[in-house]
């Protein structure tokens, strides 16, 4: 099952965060392979011509190590940079520790970095947050969402798809974790539902799948006899 998420990534360590804020848009795009590529260092920036952005001006940021501009496509400046990454950065982001795969390009603003990324699974995407974390970086989640190709799954399980919502939503904000990572009433507030909706939507959900899991009510009932 592959998921796809929307999440902003913040740290004073990351590259291009300076530079976005030097811009007129306060935002610039680039392309990387971290967490896809052991030693990539290469980031493709696409600026706007309005920002006037030189060669010398990426230059003169610590991180970059070497630039070439490559001219303008889709309305945009493009340089391919080589970047020297802060250690926090590369090690949080070592590909050996999971992979994610950039879906569209990355957003740099002075507030960190905006991305849509594709994981394997749901496990893919908390070891990311967890390992980003303990190297001080923060993951704020946006949104998550499973595939439509995989979405045939629910309905393998008997789920409705709001019981699908609700049990996705509630894996994703850390529900299930021992200790809990957040509330139903904060859950409730997500979706826009009361607090007892959201419950029973869990409930209900957690049943089904778990009568899916272990076999029908009669078949259970036989078991425990």
């Amino acid at each position: 099952m592959t998921i796809t998420t929307e999440i902003v990534i913040r740290s004073s360590a990351l590259p291009f965060v300076r530079l976005a804020k030097s811009v007129p848009s306060n935002q610039i795009e680039c392309v990387h392979g971290l967490c896809h590529e052991g030693n990539s260092r290469v980031f493709m920036l696409y600026v706007d011509p309005d920002a006037d952005i030189s060669e010398p001006d990426l230059l003169a940021f610590d991180e970059v190590v070497a630039v070439d501009a490559l001219g303008r496509a889709s309305g945009k400046d493009v340089f391919q940079t080589t970047i020297q990454l802060d250690d926090v950065v590369s090690e949080a982001f070592a590909p050996e520790r999971f992979t994610a795969t950039q879906v569209e390009r990355t957003v740099v603003t002075p507030d960190g970095w905006y991305e849509k990324k594709l994981f394997q699974n749901y496990n893919a995407f908390n070891g990311m947050r967890t390992r980003c974390e303990e190297y001080g970086i923060s993951i704020e989640l946006i949104s998550i969402t499973q595939n439509p190709r995989e979405r045939d799954e629910s309905s393998q399980y008997g789920l409705t798809e709001r019981q699908q919502e609700a049990l996705t939503l509630a894996i994703s904000r850390g529900y299930y974790e021992s200790p809990r990572q957040v509330s139903t009433e904060e859950l409730a507030e997500e979706m826009g539902i009361s607090q007892p909706s959201m419950s029973s939507l869990l409930r209900r959900g957690e049943r089904q799948l778990l009568t899916s899991a272990l076999g029908s009510q009669s078949q259970i009932n036989t078991v425990s006899r």
